[in-house]
């Protein structure tokens, strides 16, 4: 079983054709299982409907306890890419180098809603990574996965990449 928090951000993003704008609704995840096809056995919970630019500590610590006190060793939180790593170090620093359980961060660049999104995609290749993955913190953005301390989104291309997950020396 997968537990998988849903907190917001572009991936659940609805177009508002009054006013043109992008608002929350309800989420979009069970009807892109369905659409994915797929049989892994998940346990869904709402935690917020939130942009992660607007996402606070406090949301951030409410995000990490339903993780800690989570039974289902294997975690995927839907989450927005402006803010995803800083959650993503609250986790590792909650859990600890010691964790036992796989906790996988995916978002979408363009709203599901909008029928162009990367976030079907990016959802079958996060649930994938969850299962296979040993214990830790990561990220899963276009078909890749990355260690929380090792990536950055790139806001010129729009994507995740690697980057050193330790301090250069100090000269």
């Amino acid at each position: 079983m997968i537990r998988i928090f849903v907190t917001g951000g572009t991936f659940d993003k609805d177009y508002n054709e009054l006013n043109g704008t992008l608002v929350f609704k309800d989420t979009h995840l069970l009807e892109m299982l369905r659409l994915g096809r797929s049989r892994v056995d998940v346990l869904i919970q709402t935690l917020m409907m939130i942009d992660s630019l607007e996402m606070t500590a406090a949301d951030r610590q409410l995000v990490a306890e339903h993780v800690r006190r989570a039974a289902e060793p294997r975690i995927l939180i839907t989450h927005g890419t402006d803010t995803m790593v800083e959650t993503a170090a609250l986790l590792a620093a909650t859990l600890g180098p010691d964790t036992t359980k796989t906790v996988v961060l995916t978002g979408a660049m363009v709203p599901y809603a909008f029928g162009s999104s990367d976030g079907l995609f990016n959802l079958g290749s996060a649930l994938s990574f969850v299962q296979l993955l040993p214990a830790g913190v990561y990220l899963a953005m276009n078909g890749r996965y990355f260690h929380w301390d090792g990536v950055r989104k790139n806001r010129e291309t729009g994507v995740f990449e690697e980057q050193s997950r330790f301090p250069p020396p100090s000269i």
